[in-house]
């Protein structure tokens, strides 16, 4: 069988755009990983991705299917190292990286990998709503864990052993008691840095591997308390907001994230008008926080 003139004697540009108009896909986006928050899973996300495929045909979309719904309550660390598996299996069939986008809980299950894993070839950290900087407010989400407690109470439950055995407790962070924080928090206080240890400089150097960290927020969440956490901001003792610049674990670079602003690396983007449960299905926050990233 003769090889059509058109394509024979075609130059390598002129192949490419007739692959193109033959339906033959030339894909070179990069693979996207999803890790669902608090009380939710893969079908959330069903939005998200078609949101995805929408602007970028033929991207990979893999939402982790693992501790969904109530299962989302075990301990942090334990998802984590579940996460990590799941993580690594999909890293491994993408030699040019992978960009990562993390809801809610999701955000610091993500912010612990990247902190874990050397090598581990993220591009894009996309942190969706998440309480990076810790929690404490009354919500519906803490009603639902703790229903017979208001905030002001909810730090004898978390901060002992038994506590720390729910995630919710794993970054609460109470700003009238910061001593029993230092002292009994098992993942936030050392994801961050608040508590010193002795892998600090091993986790800072996977953490600056990532080229861009993408922060998502704004002031009508509901659940993220306060709101500034999803961009590493909180309350002081009086609950009055610090910013993250202001925060202790930024100036002292304890995990990397001032080197990271001072790379020009760190976005933030801020909506109002976004309910907690509407960021990951809300077009309008694709488009102008998560969109550009994802090449």
């Amino acid at each position: 069988m003769k090889t059509p003139q058109m394509f024979r004697d075609c130059p390598v540009p002129l192949l490419v755009l007739g692959l193109l108009l033959t339906g033959v896909c030339i894909n070179g986006y990069k693979p996207v990983i999803i890790v669902h928050g608090l009380f939710d899973g893969p079908k959330e996300f069903k939005t998200l991705s078609r949101y995805i495929n929408k602007v970028h045909p033929g991207t990979e979309v893999d939402v982790i299917d693992l501790y969904d719904n109530m299962c989302s309550l075990k301990p942090m660390w334990t998802q984590v190292q579940g996460f990590r598996k799941a993580f690594n299996d999909i890293v491994q069939k993408a030699p040019d990286g992978v960009h990562l986008l993390c809801f809610s809980q999701g955000g610091l299950i993500c912010r612990a990998l990247l902190s874990m894993v050397p090598d581990h070839k993220v591009h894009t950290f996309i942190s969706l709503s998440s309480p990076l900087a810790g929690q404490y407010g009354e919500t519906e989400y803490l009603k639902r864990v703790f229903p017979d407690c208001m905030k002001k109470t909810v730090f004898r439950i978390c901060y002992n052993r038994v506590g720390q055995k729910v995630s919710i407790c794993d970054y609460w962070r109470d700003p009238h008691h910061r001593s029993r924080y230092l002292q009994r928090n098992s993942f936030l206080a050392i994801l961050n840095g608040d508590r010193p240890h002795n892998k600090m400089k091993a986790w800072r150097e996977n953490f600056l591997r990532i080229k861009k960290l993408v922060l998502i927020g704004g002031p009508d969440d509901g659940v993220i308390t306060p709101w500034q956490s999803s961009h590493f901001g909180f309350y002081d003792s009086n609950e009055t907001i610090v910013e993250m610049g202001n925060q202790e674990f930024y100036r002292n670079d304890t995990f990397g994230l001032k080197t990271l602003n001072a790379r020009g690396d760190v976005s933030v983007c801020l909506h109002s008008g976004v309910k907690h449960v509407q960021w990951h299905s809300n077009y309008t926050v694709f488009r102008s926080c998560i969109e550009k990233w994802l090449t």
